[in-house]
């Protein structure tokens, strides 16, 4: 299976982690800290700001 690149930058990710107050998780244990809600609180996130920024169809 062909490896996948990641859709979200880096960036965004902490961004949004910052935003959401899990940031300090990531910064000290790496992402694989980070629970499955708050996992899932970030891709709500960002596809709330991808809806805003290209338009839900």
């Amino acid at each position: 299976m062909a490896s996948r690149r990641g859709l979200m930058s880096e960036e965004l990710k902490v961004e949004i982690a910052r935003e959401l107050g899990v940031d300090q998780i990531v910064n000290s244990e790496g992402w694989g800290a980070v629970s499955s809600r708050d996992c899932g609180n970030i891709v709500a996130k960002a596809i709330e700001i991808a809806n805003r920024k290209y338009g839900s169809s």
